[in-house]
C-alpha cells in the first residue's frame, strides 16, 4: 500500500527516504504531515532545544578509571565507565 518516498530536508537540503514503514506508522498515529527534516537534522534540532548536558566525573567502581556521567553521582551507588557498564549489561 505504501511505497518509499524521497523527500528533501528543509534544514540541510539533502534528500532522505520516507520509508513505507514510516508512512504506515505516521498513518497509525494519525499524523497529517510528512516529515520535513532528515533524521540527522531532527536529532540535531532536539539536542539544540534540550541544551547541553552537564557531565560529571566519577571513579568507575569496576576498573577505577574515569567515568563521565550525565547525573550527580551519589556515594552510596556504584558508577561505571562506558566500557564496564557495557560489560555488565552484556552479562
Amino acid at each position: 500500500m505504501y511505497e518509499d518516498k524521497t523527500l528533501v530536508c528543509k534544514d540541510c537540503g539533502n534528500e532522505f527516504i520516507f520509508t513505507a514503514g514510516e508512512q504506515e506508522f505516521y498513518a497509525e498515529k494519525n499524523f497529517e504531515h510528512e516529515p520535513q527534516r532528515c533524521k540527522e537534522c531532527r536529532i540535531a534540532r532536539k539536542r539544540a532545544a534540550r541544551g547541553a548536558r552537564e557531565m560529571f566525573t566519577a571513579v568507575c567502581a569496576s576498573c577505577g578509571g574515569e567515568a563521565k556521567v550525565p547525573f550527580q553521582p551519589k556515594e552510596d551507588r556504584p558508577v561505571y565507565c562506558s566500557e564496564c557498564f557495557a560489560k555488565i549489561k552484556g552479562e
